[in-house]
């Protein structure tokens, strides 16, 4: 079991950015590919973003790329996700996930979660 903390959230005026972190511990985090989702209240838990364990693949959804940056820094056990050009669309809970297999879009593709950051976007 991997161990995940994000950080970086916050509130933001549309069109700005916020760059979040995962800060991992517990297991090797490099054995993991990780995935970025959001939860908007009254939604489900929607795929954002994934990096394969050496982050030589990415995935986006449709509605960020172009937008949203996924990066990982193995040596620092962190993972990254870069958010420009923010929407109102965008706000949510952001919560980072890893996977002992691989990437994935779908949430129960991942074995261990974060505990969320609230992103929000005002207009």
């Amino acid at each position: 079991q991997v161990q995940l903390v994000e950080s970086g959230g916050g509130l933001v005026q549309v069109g700005g950015s916020l760059r979040l972190s995962c800060a991992a511990s517990g297991r090797t985090f490099s054995r993991y590919a990780m995935g970025w989702f959001r939860q908007a209240p009254g939604n489900e838990r929607e795929f954002v973003a994934a990096i394969s364990r050496i982050g030589s693949s990415t995935y986006y959804t449709d509605s960020v790329k172009g937008r949203f940056t996924i990066s990982r820094d193995n040596a620092k056990n962190t993972l990254y996700l870069q958010m420009n050009s923010l929407k109102p669309e965008d706000t949510a809970v952001y919560y980072c996930a890893a996977s002992y297999y691989s990437a994935s879009d779908v949430p129960r593709g991942y074995d261990d979660w974060g505990q969320g950051t609230q992103v929000t976007v005002s207009s």
